[in-house]
């Protein structure tokens, strides 16, 4: 390996890094991570640190899962890749749709398509929604509707449906037929509502009138997380998902669940559909799908859906989508290994445990720290800090001030990711109890030294 001064000095002179501005990586050059075991990631110069991110919200099982490197390197000795378009398959993709078929029955998912990627999953479930309304003979359903706040990859459709304009605003225009709802984000909404189950009523309300607005017969899908990840850890009242599967449903509208961060156990349930106890008609799934050891993932549908494909004598029925890795082997044969372990492991017992600790600790924090103006989690391994720089007006801290933080959590041994003003803890769903307690204390410790 090459030493850490030349890392660092040609980092960012050959590359540009997602969600960064190039200037800003050549000014500061990032964490180089060079080694992982368990929760524990290890540096350039060395210094190990907790990571609090879990790779970026995938890396479920830990960075030394044994099963899952070994079903990879494996499965690159028998066949490294073969495609699964039209006429061809292979075994282990074969293995792992039956798989994702028991794993998510309670959802009701029966048919699977694969991708590369969470943006890809939703992608695809955004094309197959508009084809199954033509193949039901409903051919001006194409409009989605989507919530403020919410997260759904990059592609061209999902940052179309993204609520996050740092997400938008210099693509656009972006894909007509797009709107979006207030979130159920307590703290700051339209309504100045604090109450999370008057708060879920007067989003349904809004998504009501907003389908009134558009024409029912002219929407797709709605497509939400049913824990807002990236857009800060938003968890709605317990009412909100199921009532907004009342109201597609009474309308004809589809619901696509992003399940990309909130599946495999993330939760502390085993998706975030079934957390909310509700069965959606497409699920988009990837991150933790194969723990983060190779891009993948699965765009997921019900018998409903699979049905007008699958029983379509026209032609319309052909799938006109696909990428030159769907249902890659190696892929195919991480996730088997992985969803093996995940089950094994009963991963959302200690995620809700490790959670509960993290997030009532956090509730503490707050207490003593005036800079954290909010909480938010209480469902498994997904919190979220609000920092502000006033309380009473609740405005955002600086950048250079979530720097700061950043910085001295990480001289504390914690990554954690700083998003806007949100702290963000997100680690694996394998966190120790001593582990979770060390990133207690690094934010703690970074919080007062920041208050001097």
């Amino acid at each position: 390996m090459k030493d850490s001064n030349f890392l660092r000095a040609h980092n960012a002179k050959h590359m540009w890094h997602p969600m960064a501005h190039p200037a800003e990586m050549q000014a500061k050059p990032p964490a180089i991570i060079t080694g992982g075991e368990g929760c524990v990631i290890r540096d350039v110069d060395g210094a190990e640190l907790i990571d609090a991110v879990g790779g970026l919200w995938n890396v479920n099982l830990g960075y030394s899962c044994e099963p899952v490197k070994q079903a990879i390197a494996d499965q690159l000795g028998e066949l490294p890749y073969y495609s699964t378009f039209r006429g061809t398959t292979n075994d282990k993709i074969i293995e792992l749709s039956e798989m994702l078929s028991e794993f998510f029955a309670p959802e009701g998912m029966v048919r699977s398509f694969f991708t590369s990627g969470g943006s890809d999953s939703i992608e695809i479930a955004l094309r197959l929604a508009r084809q199954y309304h033509k193949l039901r003979g409903e051919p001006g359903r194409i409009k989605y509707l989507s919530l403020k706040k919410g997260y759904h990859g990059t592609h061209s459709g999902g940052a179309s449906i993204n609520g996050n304009a740092n997400f938008r605003s210099q693509y656009e225009p972006l894909m007509p037929g797009c709107y979006h709802i207030p979130a159920p984000y307590t703290y700051r909404n339209p309504f100045n509502e604090t109450d999370p189950e008057k708060l879920a009523a007067l989003c349904i309300s809004a998504l009501a009138d907003e389908i009134a607005f558009q024409d029912p017969k002219t929407i797709a899908a709605f497509v939400m997380e049913p824990i807002l990840g990236a857009g800060g850890v938003i968890p709605p009242h317990k009412s909100f998902m199921p009532a907004v599967r009342g109201i597609c449903d009474r309308h004809g509208i589809l619901l696509i669940a992003d399940e990309v961060i909130t599946a495999y156990g993330r939760t502390g349930a085993w998706s975030g559909s079934r957390l909310w106890g509700v069965a959606p008609d497409m699920m988009a799934t990837a991150k933790a799908i194969t723990n983060g050891y190779f891009p993948f993932g699965a765009t997921m549908l019900n018998q409903k859906v699979a049905d007008v494909f699958e029983s379509d004598t026209t032609g319309g029925g052909a799938i006109g989508s696909g990428y030159t890795y769907s249902g890659h082997p190696v892929g195919a044969a991480a996730a088997v290994a992985c969803i093996h372990e995940t089950i094994r492991l009963d991963v959302p017992t200690n995620a809700a445990a490790r959670g509960a600790q993290l997030y009532e600790a956090m509730l503490r924090l707050k207490e003593k720290h005036q800079i954290i103006g909010d909480v938010r989690g209480g469902h498994g391994l997904m919190t979220a800090l609000e920092l502000v720089s006033d309380r009473a007006t609740k405005a955002p801290i600086d950048k250079a001030t979530a720097g700061a933080i950043y910085k001295a959590t990480y001289e504390n041994g914690v990554m954690v990711r700083v998003s806007g003003p949100n702290i963000i803890l997100s680690p694996s769903l394998v966190l120790s109890e001593a582990e979770a307690a060390k990133i207690i204390t690094a934010l703690d410790d970074a919080f007062s030294t920041q208050s001097k």
